[in-house]
């Protein structure tokens, strides 16, 4: 993969009807855009690892029915890939290496994401941002929970991905994780003063509500 660039992709179809399941195929002809599978990834509990760590593909994750952000990211692209959109994962670095990752898509030549996440606040956003840097930007008062700010950002197709398969494999596809640590990414500066003002709110609404989910965002409206 070349430094700050997705690989230029030759002619691609992605998998036809024949190497799915009809289940599997069923599932990828009822959600046909971006907000239907974020509906549908709402639907699947969060993959907290307690037995171990995991990194399911497509087929496996639909299995178990549940998804950290990296599953969810897999089964976005092998969904959307057969509605036309390129399956590009967005990865965003943080201070504590708790990255998140995004299914990353352009309408109309604006950015927007399709995601999964424990966090309420890191989840898809509607395609309403001019540059990949503004989509990211719209993530960064919620990443802050004590530990987490963003440092950084890289976009990368997974149709540049070899070796693995991450659309049907029932192995962990450990090298999609490999290659999105490997992945170049631009830093991302944002304001001390901005960090240390929501890290303050943050904190203060957890004391008061150790058990509620931290909502108070500016950018709900941009949010799927």
């Amino acid at each position: 993969m070349r430094k700050g660039k997705i690989t230029c992709m030759p002619a691609y179809a992605p998998p036809g009807r024949e190497a799915f399941s009809l289940k599997e195929w069923e599932l990828i002809q009822r959600f046909r855009t971006p907000p239907s599978v974020q509906r549908f990834l709402y639907t699947l509990p969060y993959n907290h690892e307690k037995q171990g760590e995991t990194l399911r593909s497509f087929r496996s994750t639909l299995r178990h029915q549940t998804a950290h952000c990296l599953e969810a990211v897999l089964v976005a692209a092998t969904i959307l890939e057969q509605h036309g959109y390129p399956p590009l994962f967005l990865d965003m670095e943080s201070q504590d290496n708790l990255d998140h990752v995004v299914f990353a898509f352009r309408e109309r030549g604006r950015w927007g994401a399709v995601a999964r996440s424990r966090d309420v606040g890191l989840q898809g956003r509607k395609p309403v941002f001019r540059t990949l840097r503004h989509l990211v930007m719209s993530y960064v008062d919620p990443y802050v929970d004590g530990k987490g700010r963003i440092t950084g950002y890289g976009l990368a197709d997974l149709r540049t991905l070899t070796g693995t398969d991450w659309r049907f494999s029932t192995k962990n596809v450990w090298k999609v994780e490999k290659n999105l640590i490997q992945l170049p990414h631009k830093k991302l500066k944002t304001s001390d003063r901005r960090y240390e003002r929501m890290l303050s709110r943050y904190l203060a609404f957890k004391k008061r509500h150790p058990q509620r989910p931290f909502t108070l965002y500016a950018n709900r409206s941009q949010w799927m």
